[in-house]
């Protein structure tokens, strides 16, 4: 089928068309209306609604859904429509990402959970700062100096350092979870009892040391000594008791090898995928923001452990690949953030996409160890800004305000204009970063309520104009 927006003649540059029906759709069809555009928001269109849409080109095309092959599809749907409008997609799979880029152009890739990792991470490891991000040339750090946000190289101190790869060191051979500990003790059990008997036949019996091996490991397998040692009862006796302690020892350690086996295997007992035991950053909820935000701290150095309560979540195999250790409990649970050593902890992240059970968890940590540094996930709705006035939960983020502002400053830019590159959250706004121009606050309004599609639930095409600075103003609305 033809392009059915190719002509200069057919196109409206002051209208945006925004598909799906996410707090970040409300959210970026409200700023967009609150900037003077007119904008048509699409929450679930079929072909005949793109169709209609896009029958007059217009300046940008937003699809922001909350599943990355529904994304595609709308992707490929627009491009296939017309193929000259600007499209802004949002896709978690950079995989996916990078292919629409590279087969449909003039398209933008956008991950929320990637765009909120670097202010999540900054806040987790530094107090000054309010975003670290990492570049082909190291880590770089956004600092607020004399009113004006600067950026500058970073780097962890040295103390930070030291305390990070102290907290390495003694999470090896500390299993956490009750298979491991079997393997751990099995298997150091039955290496005790070879040692022993090998120093008690060299040391004591004089036995050569290459025969007391065999004859050690002949006690370690249950077969007995090689040889009787007449007028050494004591070693005999000695050995007989080491026979039927080792059969306890290798029952332990089968259980623990096939729990391994079979087991989810997310947490390590030797090697990187140990729990760190201080200097590390606990980061609860392994979503989309959770593996982001873990994934960022290990390019910066900083040690990490996530914590997920779901064992079916999609993420934990993803988060095994990339090394990153996993217990599966619940976050809010006191006793299992005293276990993962949060008094030792740089910072606790609670990311999780449930913003209520994120407040749990900082109520928790703060039960715990008053003086941890905590970061949430959360937004701006009535029941977290009530508790917020109650007890000082920590550093609050809005993925979908900030990702909003990313969104509308590659929607309404002009052709010419500088595009955003990267987007810094700060607690009373958003600055994304133009090439030429450095971080420019991009204000988003408050609420995701754009008037179209109240809570998620209406699922019928609107279109709507609005006009003004000060909030969205629908004046028509139809039905297809």
């Amino acid at each position: 089928m033809p392009d059915e927006c190719t002509a200069d003649s057919a196109a409206e540059p002051d209208r945006i068309v925004v598909i799906g029906a996410t707090p970040l759709a409300r959210r970026v069809c409200a700023a967009v209306a609150a900037s003077g555009q007119r904008v048509e928001h699409l929450p679930a269109p079929d072909d005949r609604d793109l169709r209609r849409a896009l029958a007059v080109r217009p300046a940008g095309v937003a699809v922001l859904v909350g599943d990355d092959l529904a994304a595609l599809r709308h992707a490929l749907a627009v491009r296939h429509v017309c193929g000259t409008v600007r499209i802004v997609v949002t896709v978690f799979d950079r995989t996916v990402g990078g292919q629409l880029r590279s087969l449909l152009g003039h398209c933008e890739t956008v991950s929320p959970a990637g765009l909120l990792a670097p202010t999540l991470a900054g806040l987790c490891v530094d107090p000054d700062a309010l975003a670290v991000r990492t570049d082909g040339d190291g880590a770089v750090a956004v600092h607020r100096r004399d009113g004006r946000l600067v950026e500058a190289a970073w780097r962890p101190g040295a103390a930070a350092r030291r305390r990070a790869l102290w907290g390495r060191l003694r999470g090896q051979l500390q299993p956490h979870d009750a298979d491991a500990r079997l393997l751990l003790i099995g298997l150091l059990g039955i290496v005790g009892v070879l040692a022993l008997d090998w120093l008690w036949l060299v040391g004591v019996l004089h036995t050569p040391a290459s025969t007391a091996f065999l004859e050690a490991s002949r006690v370690v397998a249950g077969v007995g000594p090689a040889a009787p040692h007449p007028g050494h009862p004591g070693y005999e006796v000695a050995s007989g008791v080491a026979m039927l302690v080792t059969v306890g020892f290798t029952a332990l350690l089968t259980a623990g090898i096939v729990d391994r086996l079979f087991g989810p295997r997310l947490v390590g007992v030797l090697g990187p995928r140990v729990l760190p035991r201080s200097g590390h950053v606990i980061v609860v909820g392994l979503g989309q923001v959770g593996l982001r935000l873990c994934q960022t701290l290990r390019r910066l150095g900083v040690p990490v452990v996530g914590v997920e309560r779901e064992p079916t979540a999609p993420n934990l195999r993803l988060a095994r690949s990339m090394g990153i250790p996993v217990v599966l409990a619940h976050g809010e649970d006191r006793a299992v953030l005293a276990r993962l050593g949060l008094a030792r902890a740089r910072a606790l992240a609670a990311v999780g996409s449930e913003e209520l059970d994120n407040v749990a968890v900082a109520v928790a940590a703060h039960g715990v160890a008053a003086d941890v540094r905590v970061v949430l996930r959360a937004g701006e709705d009535e029941a977290i800004a009530e508790t917020r006035s109650l007890l000082p939960l920590g550093l609050t983020r809005d993925i979908n305000r900030t990702s909003a502002a990313y969104v509308v400053a590659h929607l309404t830019a002009r052709p010419g204009d500088a595009v955003p590159h990267h987007v810094v959250a700060a607690a009373d706004c958003d600055y994304v970063g133009l090439p030429g121009h450095g971080l420019v606050a991009r204000p988003v309004p408050a609420g995701d309520d754009c008037g179209h599609v109240p809570g998620g639930e209406h699922t019928a095409p609107v279109r709507a104009t609005a006009s003004g600075v000060n909030g969205a103003r629908r004046v028509g609305a139809r039905t297809s």
